[in-house]
């Protein structure tokens, strides 16, 4: 099965770095980088592998870079997509974990085990509360809404129409996939929390959440 691995960053130079050096027995051409606009040295670390670059002029979000992968992957003959985050929160050896449940489910979400001790109070709560939202939404129980390590099927990004651009899309595509049908699983994996910086702005993402749940409820 042909199944791209999909990474967005947006200034990541340092750590997309080291974390592409832990893909050596992966195919090169099924890794996908979307440099979201970044002004530092980020495309310039992909360039000069056999690895896949796409690139926005200006930063258009994490869920525009999505959609720009999903649309390059559907185009290519991909069948699916593992996305991961370019910050070092995800092990690429995690991989193959969902490639032997991804027969199980149209998506996987990669679930953390979530305690206040591996992460601060205020994500940890508004991961609560945004899964539980999320879950009542779609119609099914997910456990890690905010987890950006996931397996999706092309029947996923074929069929779901996807609107927004930012952080709140991969909340859109568990909420839209779900209400469609769509079987969502799971899978564990590793909790590494990063302290170090987060793009996340905690009110302006919170009221983008909160609109798109409550259109959510109407389309």
């Amino acid at each position: 099965m042909k199944i791209a691995i999909v990474i967005p960053a947006y200034n990541e130079e340092e750590s997309i770095t080291h974390l592409l050096k832990q893909f050596n027995d992966f195919p090169r051409g099924n890794i996908i980088v979307v440099d979201d606009g970044s002004t530092d040295g980020t495309s310039s670390v992909v360039e000069h592998t056999q690895i896949i670059l796409l690139k926005h002029k200006k930063n258009k979000g994490k869920g525009m870079a999505h959609r720009t992968a999903f649309e390059y992957a559907r185009k290519n003959g991909f069948e699916g997509v593992i996305t991961m985050d370019a910050d070092g929160q995800h092990k690429p050896e995690e991989i193959e974990n969902f490639v032997k449940k991804k027969d199980s489910a149209d998506i996987l979400i990669g679930t953390r085990r979530m305690t206040t001790k591996n992460m601060p109070l205020v994500r940890y709560l508004t991961n609560r509360i945004t899964s539980l939202t999320v879950s009542l939404i779609a119609s099914q129980r997910i456990f890690d809404s905010q987890s950006g390590f996931r397996y999706i099927s092309r029947r996923v990004f074929e069929k779901v129409p996807l609107k927004t651009e930012r952080f709140q899309t991969e909340s859109e595509i568990l909420i839209k996939a779900g209400r469609m049908g769509f079987k969502i699983g799971a899978v564990s994996i590793s909790t590494i929390y990063q302290k170090e910086k987060s793009y996340i702005n905690p009110f302006i993402d919170t009221y983008r959440f909160i609109n798109l749940a409550v259109r959510s409820l109407f389309e």
